[in-house]
């Protein structure tokens, strides 16, 4: 009988944390969220749709920025997994690298803009509370994630473009031989 009183008390146990950490959550990180969603959403909408659609097509230009500034734009303004849309200012091309540096700054974007992903904001969370418990600063750690996550986005953009434009010649070589 002691076996299923434990089982019984550790099972509710288990949902009674989980309420605890929903209620920790409803009066700490969703109301920043909610916060920093509605500023951001203000801002396009102040901006206006299309002056911030230009700004994304002119950022593609370069590589530079196609590759930091664009889906930095991208997970700020539509949040994952809407951001991969940006791509359709792109050509064919550079699609599949974009859409590599832009799910590769999901995560590290939390650290300062939890908003942007949600799904991610765990991790951030659970390293956060570790340097917390160590009463280290968070400031220095997120501000090095943020900007670990640019140059990483850069270089997997840029080799993702490099691979896809190779591998789009070779099928086209393929596509003449066989012709």
């Amino acid at each position: 009988m002691n076996v299923i009183s434990w089982l019984g008390s550790h099972f509710i146990g288990l949902f009674q944390a989980g309420g605890k950490q929903f209620v920790g959550m409803a009066t700490g990180i969703i109301p920043t969220l909610l916060v920093l969603l509605t500023a951001t959403y203000t801002i396009i909408r102040l901006i206006g749709e299309e002056r911030v659609a230009r700004a994304v097509q002119s950022t593609a230009k370069f590589t530079l920025t196609r590759y930091t500034i664009m889906p930095i734009l991208a997970v700020l303004s539509l949040t994952n997994p809407m951001c991969y849309t940006y791509g359709r200012f792109l050509p064919e091309r550079q699609k599949p690298a974009f859409y590599d540096s832009t799910v590769s700054f999901v995560h590290p974007v939390t650290a300062f803009f939890p908003y942007a992903n949600a799904g991610e904001l765990f991790v951030w969370l659970g390293v956060a509370d570790g340097i917390q418990k160590l009463g280290l600063s968070l400031g220095p750690l997120a501000a090095r994630y943020f900007l670990v996550g640019i140059v990483v986005i850069f270089i997997r953009g840029f080799i993702t473009e490099r691979i896809t434009s190779w591998l789009a010649n070779r099928m086209e070589r393929k596509a003449g031989a066989s012709a």
